[in-house]
């Protein structure tokens, strides 16, 4: 098991308990040891204001986006946000998590443009976004962005924020490894973590950060939650060859098939019981450490806890969580 100075904490699983829920986990955090707090952003509080409570809060621990989306902010906007958070924590690691998140997110929710070119538009964001951070002019000419004369504003020390993108397939994780400083994993198994470590590898030594869904609760209570958790990100066609190459192929093509009938309760069906059991894992404290040990030895660096707040009471069981992660449950 990683120490808990390699545990990270997401806020993304609990956004919608309020604001200041955040505040509170980031101070549980730091009582646990855990080293880093993250956020992640769709329609609910944004994720550098987010992260700015959490750091007044526990100003120990290093602060992460989990992931925004890179359609909604220029990689200049976002250079500029991790800075401003860094010039806050010098000597804290800013992880800025970036995706290209999903159609629904960015088109139907936010009105943005998702793009018909992924790769090559996160290739070129991560290109720029690492010459905004140098705080040097830039002048950048892109098939997706155009730049001149950019220069970051914000005073700095020797510690510049980090570049983290969110992959789930070969393409993406190997793009992770060659021009990234983190990797985020999300939504796979345990088992499906040395193939990922293996693409993101074939491109360079990123550290492997994964979000690692558990709770300490009983399964009776969460187990139609976590099915339509699952549904949910198995209609998104990223997330659907990520559950069929972890070994969900059946499942999947068979919610999808539902899910264009219109059929919602056959696809939530869909969702087996055992496709639950490996990736929205419930169960008492040895059952969520465990689950958390098998992360890391797979190949996660640091394994990033997300609670499962499922339950009568959910900060209850955030709490119980993080502590069984921690291995003071």
């Amino acid at each position: 098991m990683p120490h808990p100075d390699r545990l990270g904490l997401t806020f993304a699983s609990f956004m919608n308990l309020g604001l200041d829920r955040a505040v509170t986990a980031a101070g549980w955090a730091g009582e646990l040891g855990y080293s880093s707090f993250w956020t992640a952003e769709t329609t609910g509080p944004e994720a550098f204001v987010t992260l700015t409570a959490a750091g007044a809060a526990n100003p120990e621990l290093d602060l992460g986006t989990g992931v925004i989306a890179l359609q909604l902010r220029t990689p200049g906007v976002v250079a500029m946000a991790g800075a401003s958070l860094q010039a806050l924590h010098p000597d804290r690691d800013i992880l800025l998590g970036i995706g290209v998140s999903s159609p629904v997110v960015t088109g139907q929710w936010h009105g943005a443009t998702y793009g018909d070119r992924p790769l090559a538009q996160t290739r070129e964001y991560l290109t720029l976004l690492r010459e905004c951070l140098t705080g040097e002019p830039v002048t950048f000419e892109g098939d997706f962005y155009q730049v001149r004369k950019f220069r970051l504003g914000v005073r700095l020390g020797e510690r510049r924020p980090k570049i983290v993108l969110a992959a789930l397939n070969p393409a993406m994780l190997r793009l992770a490894g060659e021009l990234a400083d983190g990797v985020l994993l999300n939504y796979l198994p345990a088992s499906h973590v040395p193939w990922s470590v293996e693409q993101v590898r074939a491109g360079g030594e990123a550290t492997v950060y994964a979000y690692v869904h558990v709770g300490v609760c009983d399964r009776a209570d969460g187990v139609e939650l976590a099915r339509r958790d699952l549904f949910s990100y198995a209609v998104v066609d990223a997330y659907a060859r990520s559950f069929a190459r972890a070994g969900f192929a059946d499942e999947v093509d068979e919610i999808r098939e539902r899910h264009a009938a219109r059929d919602r309760e056959g696809a939530l069906a869909a969702v087996s019981d055992r496709m639950v059991d490996a990736i929205d894992v419930m169960g008492d404290a040895a059952h969520v450490h465990a689950t958390v040990r098998a992360y890391a030895d797979a190949g996660v660096d640091v394994p990033v806890v997300m609670p499962l707040p499922w339950g009568r009471d959910r900060m209850t069981t955030v709490r119980a969580t993080m502590e069984a992660a921690a291995g003071r449950g």
